[in-house]
């Protein structure tokens, strides 16, 4: 589909409007993408929606219960790699 080319499409009654499919292949957007829509000066624009809301570590920080002492940062290290290792011998 050349840059200039102008596509056009009809929105129905129920306000459902059909992309042509070259936009829809060349954005391998197939049933089901998820759009987010933005009304801007110029138009209408669609977006691909994150998959995700947006998180900031503080909104999660805590989230999982924990009792007892915290791991001290050596102790984490040791946990990953002794699951790394686990992990790597099950291969």
């Amino acid at each position: 589909m050349a840059a200039t080319e102008k596509l056009t499409t009809t929105v129905s009654t129920k306000g459902q409007v059909i992309l042509p499919s070259a936009i829809r292949k060349r954005k391998d957007w197939g049933a089901g993408t998820r759009l987010q829509v933005e009304d801007t000066p110029d138009g209408v624009l669609l977006k691909l929606a994150p998959a995700f809301a947006p998180t900031r570590p503080e909104d999660v920080f805590g989230i999982l219960p924990h009792s007892g002492r915290p791991k001290t940062l050596e102790e984490m290290d040791a946990a990953v790699l002794a699951e790394a290792r686990r992990r790597n011998a099950r291969d």
